[in-house]
């Protein structure tokens, strides 16, 4: 390479700048009364603007940090209240002891998971695979009974099943499906009757 290789940045300086309003930290001067120096150090105006500052020389800084009192203004509770939350940060919390729907989330969270919790190898003991349909309970309810009975099911049959013989049911009945005849419109009205009563109880 016979010239030496020169840079040459692809974009100009994209430093921000401070407002125009604002000295340079080159010409910044003390704040304290009377004093000419170069003012390099910054200190906080009040304990509700510590993002507003004064700026010092380095003595006068010194000197205001040791009067000036962050807790000044404040009740002592306040003053309680925001040295405990310094221990998080000052971030909001919530007290979940005080949240009535707390333990009732909680209770759900938990059911929900052992519910959606598949373990096909048994490795954590005798579990109830969620993707399998749970065996009903054989004690039902009265109408639950004779709903069963109407559509001629025992009573261990599975919502599949109820949904296939509720099928046949309301083709076997039904007027426009069995070619007009419309002398069991009154059972078929006990079929879907029944056939509510059993999908309003989770058993369809």
């Amino acid at each position: 390479m016979s010239e030496a290789f020169q840079y040459k940045p692809r974009f100009k300086d994209i430093r921000i700048k401070p407002p125009k309003d604002e000295p340079s930290p080159e010409e910044r001067v003390c704040e304290w009364p009377g004093c000419r120096k170069h003012g390099d150090s910054r200190a906080p105006k009040s304990n509700d603007r510590l993002n507003d500052f004064y700026w010092f020389c380095q003595s006068h800084a010194s000197e205001y940090n040791k009067s000036w009192n962050f807790f000044e203004g404040m009740s002592e509770t306040s003053a309680q209240a925001f040295r405990e939350s310094a221990a998080y940060g000052h971030r909001p919390t919530w007290n979940w002891r005080n949240t009535h729907s707390a333990s009732a989330k909680a209770a759900k969270a938990a059911r929900d998971f052992a519910d959606g919790f598949a373990d096909p190898f048994g490795l954590f003991g005798d579990r109830r695979d969620p993707h399998k349909e749970a065996p009903r309970e054989k004690s039902m309810g009265r109408l639950q009974s004779k709903a069963l009975e109407t559509m001629g099911l025992e009573a261990d049959a599975d919502s599949g099943k109820v949904r296939r013989r509720y099928a046949e049911l309301v083709k076997q009945f039904h007027p426009d499906a069995n070619g007009g005849d419309r002398s069991s419109e009154e059972q078929l009205g006990r079929v879907i009757a029944a056939y509510q009563i059993l999908k309003n109880a989770g058993m369809a």
